[in-house]
Formats: structure tokens, sequence, C-alpha cells
């Protein structure tokens, strides 16, 4: 099977005045094609220090990041910035949409240096938000949008080129329950369709929806297991 991210022996050590932080220590972990894996840990596990480096939105101290067959541990600023753009679809807890821009804007953004020109990218941005239940809300600006709407815009604008892995960090954190089962059964259809996805929660309800757990203690794997009978939203045809 294709490992779409292998790291091994990935350490991040932060030097903070006298005090040496280990935030990550010698961490092993492939994730291959088309899994749904859940990242856990409490506040201070190194989950989020391991999402960055994934991301690729910081770079180890030591060992050594695959990233779709490329080793991207020692790329500097812009080669990271290009691999991210290419690479990984983000989606964030408070959804970083730009306000002023439409939610067909706000999806096209990643593409602006796909080679496309506007009219292109507009047509890709829109089937996009087809897909993810917004077609007709393509002209809304976020502020015209509820909580669960803003995030399915932020599910376009990740997907919308076609990115190796989705990295979605807390993304049900600002919304209530009954639209937390919405966007997660909406990761179920991204998933279905064959994406790679890497969901990142404190919440054990929602790591339940995950095909694979992977929890994080003190800058250590604290465990790495299949789920056998994954939770899911969608009801089975």
């Amino acid at each position: 099977m294709q490992s779409i991210i292998s790291v091994r022996e990935l350490s991040k050590i932060y030097y903070m005045g006298l005090n040496v932080v280990k935030a990550l220590q010698n961490i092993d972990l492939d994730i291959h094609k088309n899994e749904y894996v859940a990242l856990m840990g409490a506040s201070g596990s190194g989950k989020s220090t391991l999402m960055n480096l994934i991301g690729c939105l910081d770079t180890p101290t030591s060992g050594t990041y695959f990233l779709n067959g490329q080793d991207v541990s020692k790329m500097v600023d812009n080669e990271l910035a290009e691999v991210r753009n290419k690479e990984i679809g983000f989606i964030f807890q408070t959804f970083n949409l730009l306000p002023r821009l439409s939610a067909l804007e706000n999806v096209a953004l990643p593409l602006v240096y796909s080679g496309l020109n506007k009219s292109e990218r507009l047509v890709k941005a829109a089937h996009v938000l087809e897909q993810v239940g917004l077609a007709d809300r393509m002209e809304h600006k976020p502020n015209e949008l509820s909580g669960g709407q803003r995030q399915r815009v932020a599910v376009g604008r990740a997907l919308v080129n076609d990115p190796s892995i989705i990295l979605a960090d807390e993304p049900t954190g600002n919304l209530d329950s009954k639209t937390s089962l919405e966007i997660i059964g909406l990761f179920e259809e991204i998933h279905a369709a064959g994406n790679t996805i890497v969901l990142v929660t404190h919440e054990s309800d929602i790591a339940e929806y995950a095909h694979r757990v992977v929890r994080l203690k003190d800058g250590n794997v604290e465990y790495d297991i299949v789920n056998q009978n994954p939770a899911s939203v969608l009801q089975p045809a």
C-alpha cells in the first residue's frame, strides 16, 4: 500500500530561555493513501506540533518526513509553501475564510497559482461547492452563512486543488453537535471518494468516526490502533 505520509525518528525541540521542550521524540508514522486517521492527544501531547510538521507549516529538529514521495523535512520556507499549496488541503476550526470574498471566491483562492485562468478557477470552484452542498450559496459572503455552511466552504477550499491529503484541525470545534455530525458526514463522503484524511481532534466521540486512531502523549505515540467498527453518520445504501 502506498504511503502518503512517512515519518521516521521525527523530533521537534523548542528552546525557551533556559528551558528545553521536547515537543516530539523520535516519532515513526505511516499514513497510506485513502486512510481516514484521527490524530489525538491532550494539550501538550505534541499533537499540534506533529500536525504542523505534517502540514509543512514547520520543520523538524531531526528525523525525516516524506510526503507523497518527497522529502520535505529539509525544505526551506518557499519550497514548503509550494508543497502545501499542491499537496495539502487545510480545514481549520475557525474556518479562516476571507470576509470580503464570496463563498465561490474563497474556494477558488488556492487555484491562483495553478495555471488556470480566472474563469477556469471559478468553474472548478463552483463544481466543488456543488459537491459540498452549497450550490445555492456561492455568491454569499461568510457573514451571510451559518457556521456549518462556512465550514463547508472551508472544506470546498481544501478540496479544490485535488490535494494528496486533507488535514483537518479540530474542524467541529466551533460547531454545535448537529452541525458537527453534518460535517463529519461530509468527511465520510470525501473519504469514500478516495481522499486521505488526517483529522486532528481532542474529542473522542469525533475520533470514533475515523478508521484509525493515533494518540500522542508527552511527545510520543501512546497508541496507534485500527478502528474495527468506525461510527458512521451516513446511512448504509
